[in-house]
């Protein structure tokens, strides 16, 4: 082998390491990362959960614009969203869920709330 194919050879060995590295990190990293933060501990996943989505401010609404959705959508509450206004407005009667499931997961303090006709405002 001559000392110019040497060179050639050994550049294209350390070219394949770097590029195989910067791949590696590109793919593992995120992959890592959302290891890292999903346990099978309900805290992690619900953590996961709520920073699966940062576009989405907590309590700002986002319309739902699939067609399929759209074609049963009346004018009303069409006109309510596109005014970025979540429709129904969360006005009308509050009706708790009382399904005996929903409830081994509520807080005193929500099932008070639930039991004095309020709408929920904690978990």
């Amino acid at each position: 082998m001559t000392p110019i194919q040497r060179v050639v050879t050994v550049a294209g060995v350390a070219g394949s390491l770097i590029a195989g590295g910067v791949i590696g990190a590109t793919l593992a990293g995120p992959l890592a990362a959302t290891a890292a933060n999903s346990g099978n501990n309900g805290a992690s996943y619900q953590l996961t959960a709520a920073t699966a989505s940062p576009s989405a401010a907590a309590g700002t609404f986002k319309s739902n614009e699939n067609a399929t959705h759209e074609s049963s959508e009346s004018a009303t509450v069409e006109a309510q969203e596109n005014s970025g206004q979540r429709p129904g407005g969360g006005s009308g009667t509050f009706t708790p869920n009382e399904n005996a499931t929903h409830e081994q997961g509520e807080s005193a303090a929500r099932e008070a709330q639930e039991t004095a006709g309020q709408r929920p405002t904690v978990p």
